[in-house]
């Protein structure tokens, strides 16, 4: 006699994805470019839907901020040796937003997406890329305040300006760095958000956004050392790297050094590939977590 064969529902399976080297990653990515354009807009349109004014926002937003900074620091604590301080702010907070920004909405893009990293295969580190990359076209929108106020301050253009996408390219992959190591991490240990919080306010006073680098000592003695802590600032916080680059072409016009820059673009790229290797090296388990 012969039995038949019970039918069982067919389930889809997200193939294994196996072990493959970086330059085979990057192809992978590439070939997935559709779908990360696809996840930018989705992006975007999230972040403004249901807004009236829309991308309107990445303008009004720095303005707000740059008057509610300058009112602080030019009216109840003025400061007279910083002069247009509006533009001298703005070049250390646009570039300051834009990294909190593209932290912050990349931490989480991996749980947020729990469902579609369950069910469907692609490379796992669109989701923090995408959100990073929204975030830039944000950044450019507000880059156009500060041009406008070049304007009205009449503050000629620096020669240095054509440095500008270079510095934005550099950043961009510092943040995207960040942001793939601290989803990765925030997959396994879901108090990394609450942590971030507290450990970007710090970030942020410890950076020069708001204040010139020249009230910090230039010197400072400890244990029988003499450190020089405008060194130190620059080496240990690539945020205050990045932003005096941006302040040196903006505002100042000043020549970057070359040993400065190269050093600064050289740590963004090492963040960018040790977060990459690390998102990698972990993202094969993130169906079992979530």
């Amino acid at each position: 006699m012969q039995m038949n064969a019970v039918k069982r529902p067919m389930t889809h399976t997200p193939p294994v994805r196996q072990k493959i080297s970086m330059w085979q990653r990057w192809q992978e990515l590439a070939r997935y470019r559709d779908l990360l354009y696809y996840m930018v807009v989705r992006e975007l349109k999230g972040r403004y839907k249901s807004s009236v004014l829309g991308f309107v926002w990445s303008l009004l937003n720095p303005l707000l901020m740059m008057l509610v900074f300058t009112v602080i620091f030019t009216l109840i604590m003025p400061n007279n040796q910083i002069q247009a301080y509006p533009i001298f702010l703005l070049c250390g907070l646009l570039p300051w937003n834009y990294f909190t920004s593209g932290v912050l909405s990349s931490v989480g893009s991996v749980i947020g997406n729990s469902n579609l990293v369950k069910k469907v295969y692609f490379p796992r580190e669109i989701l923090p890329i995408s959100a990073v990359l929204a975030q830039l076209i944000n950044f450019l929108l507000s880059l156009l305040v500060i041009f406008v106020l070049l304007i009205v301050f009449r503050i000629p253009l620096s020669p240095q300006l054509w440095l500008l996408p270079v510095v934005i390219v550099m950043q961009t992959c510092f943040i995207i760095g960040v942001s793939l190591f601290l989803s990765a991490i925030n997959v396994y240990y879901r108090d990394t958000t609450m942590i971030l919080d507290v450990v970007l306010m710090a970030w942020f006073f410890l950076t020069p956004v708001f204040y010139p680098i020249d009230i910090l000592p230039k010197a400072y003695e400890a244990f029988g050392l003499v450190l020089d802590v405008h060194r130190l600032m620059n080496i240990l916080n690539p945020m205050a790297s990045i932003v005096n680059t941006y302040r040196d072409i903006l505002y100042l016009g000043t020549y970057t050094s070359g040993d400065f820059f190269l050093r600064t673009a050289v740590t963004s790229v090492v963040v960018m590939l040790m977060g990459y290797w690390v998102f990698n090296k972990v993202s094969g388990n993130f169906g079992e977590e979530l």
